[in-house]
């Protein structure tokens, strides 16, 4: 993560030049129904039968034929009838999906999980909350740094309310996770934590998911997409492209882009780790105003997930992870290959929607990671919300997640 100094540019809008992209309709099978769908610039707008979109050409207004959580909003009706859509967006912005029929409720209406569970997975023994049916479809949504499960705690009932299986896992060092030997490295590096998420799956039996997440979670899902695209069916990732390349970490970067790194240079010092280790409490709340200026979050939010950075690993994960990205703390021989393949920005093909916010400034738009998404891919940006997406905005984070689980 990094966090925007005082200053720095405002969000990068789309650029005011109009794309015209031609809608194209497509026949496929939907449960076993033949159906049209309405496309443009890779998103899919609507799902329905060719009868039905006979009956919107026509004017008809009710729309019988789509499932229910595939529903579009009033303004995406308007399409319908058209042989093509403009777009006031960039080359690179791809946004606009169905509207899912999800309940409403107020940001922050949930506060806690029905319960913690616990199971053997791989190096860890993984603390984790899951919501909805056991059979139904599996999501894994997965936090970052400082943040934990809490954050999708209004994301995982909305999806739950979809028939989906939502698992929320701790990440090593933070909440219920604990290692289960004393003698397993700290370990932070990207690949010890994405196998982290495969164990887990392993160890639930499921062999393929929807990953999502932000943060660390987002790179996490990015690596799990990267080198093991059997266990994706697709990705969700806050920011985007975040796996880490430590050839280009290492290179300097202007001014104003280090300043947002401050929190990464205090860490390579004994004095930050100290630092860390005494005030990880007040420190990662300053991260959360830093990073979401807008969000008004209450002490009762905050101290929900801090409790989760008591975990007696938690502050060696994290100096460890950030040392090892810009190459002051060497990494496990064991994830030498897994690590070299990551350095080659490897492109991830598996279906993928990526996320931004205010947060992410310039970058907003996409344009610096757009090409490493080979499959199907759109890119949304929203509007006044900080870098904790999903508990910021968990009704548009649950949108995406099945947004991309129909590509």
């Amino acid at each position: 993560m990094s966090i925007p100094g005082a200053g720095a540019a405002a969000t990068k809008h789309p650029s005011a030049e109009t794309a015209r992209v031609i809608a194209r309709m497509l026949t496929y099978e939907v449960e076993g129904q033949a159906a049209v769908t309405l496309e443009a610039a890779g998103e899919r707008i609507f799902v329905c039968s060719p009868r039905e979109w006979q009956r919107q050409r026509s004017g008809v207004p009710r729309m019988n034929g789509l499932r229910a959580q595939e529903q579009i909003d009033p303004d995406r009706r308007r399409l319908l009838g058209a042989a093509a859509v403009t777009l006031a967006a960039g080359a690179f912005v791809r946004t606009g999906s169905a509207t899912a029929a999800l309940p409403e409720f107020p940001r922050g209406t949930h506060t806690s999980f029905a319960s913690i569970r616990q199971i053997d997975a791989g190096l860890l023994d993984v603390g984790y909350a899951e919501a909805g049916p056991a059979g139904g479809p599996p999501v894994i949504l997965l936090h970052g740094w400082p943040y934990d499960i809490h954050s999708f705690v209004d994301v995982a009932p909305l999806l739950a309310s979809q028939g989906y299986r939502v698992i929320v896992p701790y990440l090593r060092g933070y909440g219920s996770t604990r290692f289960l030997s004393r003698e397993t490295i700290r370990n932070g590096q990207q690949s010890a934590v994405a196998l982290d998420i495969i164990a887990l799956m392993d160890a639930l039996k499921i062999p393929k998911a929807v990953i999502a997440g932000f943060d660390w979670g987002a790179r996490t899902a990015d690596v799990m997409a990267a080198l093991w695209p059997e266990r994706c069916k697709a990705i969700v990732a806050v920011s985007g492209y975040l796996i880490t390349d430590r050839k280009a970490t290492v290179m300097p970067l202007p001014p104003r882009a280090e300043l947002g790194w401050w929190y990464q240079y205090y860490f390579a010092t004994e004095n930050g780790r100290l630092g860390y280790s005494q005030n990880r409490h007040d420190f990662n709340k300053l991260i959360w105003q830093l990073a979401s200026p807008k969000w008004n979050f209450d002490d009762a939010t905050y101290e929900r997930t801090a409790a989760a950075f008591d975990n007696p690993d938690h502050v060696d994960i994290v100096i460890h992870n950030y040392r090892w990205r810009i190459a002051l703390a060497p990494g496990e021989a064991r994830y030498d290959e897994l690590e070299r393949r990551l350095g080659e920005g490897p492109e991830i093909a598996v279906p993928a929607i990526t996320i931004a916010s205010d947060f992410d400034g310039e970058r907003a738009d996409g344009a610096a990671y757009a090409k490493k998404y080979t499959g199907r891919y759109a890119h949304r940006i929203l509007k006044d919300i900080g870098h904790n997406v999903p508990q910021e905005a968990p009704q548009a984070f649950a949108e995406a997640v099945l947004a991309v689980d129909r590509y």
